[in-house]
């Protein structure tokens, strides 16, 4: 089952559309104790497939079989019109030299899940998530003091995204790496014949699931 401009959907939603059509009406929790899965984990597909039709849904009620068998292709051909920079927010980073302890803090006074690491350039050298922290600092009382560098993932294992891809391309990117968010970067001008990486901000499923929560909800 594919959308009318081109976008594929998930075995993850084809498989919420199975189950809203048999259990109708339900619930988002309903939903996520049927696969195995949080309901956070889900609001991206429900919010997808509201605003393409396949799905509607009733405020304390639950989610229903939308109106079409197809999916809304003007709703579809506005979404895929969004570029990253359309949404993009400021990218929250901090230095290399940048202590484990510190890290910590930032991520939970910012409530992310991810930090990214640049130079005094604003040039990308890394990134560290909650899990990256999680493993450093259980059973280790003397991983406060170290370093981020020492942690952190460096490329070529980082997934960026540029301001001008689409928006479309990012959920993907975020799907197939199993990511909750992308720095956004632009490519400076090459030194000693090596291209790097300015962060300019981040894209996060958080952003994505607003717009289109707020497509859906303009009908």
């Amino acid at each position: 089952m594919e959308g009318a401009v081109g976008i594929e959907l998930t075995p993850r939603q084809l498989e919420i559309i199975e189950i809203v059509k048999k259990h109708a009406p339900i619930t988002g929790e309903q939903i996520a104790d049927l696969l195995g899965v949080s309901k956070p984990a889900l609001r991206s597909d429900l919010a997808i497939l509201v605003t393409v039709g396949f799905v509607r849904s009733k405020p304390k009620v639950g989610y229903f079989p939308g109106e079409a068998s197809e999916p809304n292709p003007a709703a579809l051909q506005r979404l895929k019109g969004y570029k990253v920079k359309d949404l993009q927010g400021k990218p929250i980073s901090i230095k290399g030299s940048t202590t484990v302890h510190d890290a910590v803090i930032m991520l939970f006074s910012e409530n992310i899940g991810t930090l990214v690491v640049t130079d005094e350039f604003d040039h990308l050298e890394g990134i560290v998530s909650r899990k990256d922290l999680l493993k450093v600092t259980l059973g280790n009382p003397s991983s406060a003091g170290m370093p981020i560098h020492l942690v952190m993932t460096r490329h070529p294992n980082i997934v960026t995204i540029s301001p001008d891809e689409s928006v479309i391309e990012a959920a993907r990117k975020m799907i197939h790496h199993q990511v909750d968010s992308l720095p956004v970067v632009k490519s400076s001008p090459p030194e000693a014949g090596k291209s790097k990486q300015i962060v300019v901000g981040r894209i996060t499923k958080t952003h994505m699931t607003k717009v289109l929560l707020e497509m859906a909800l303009e009908g």
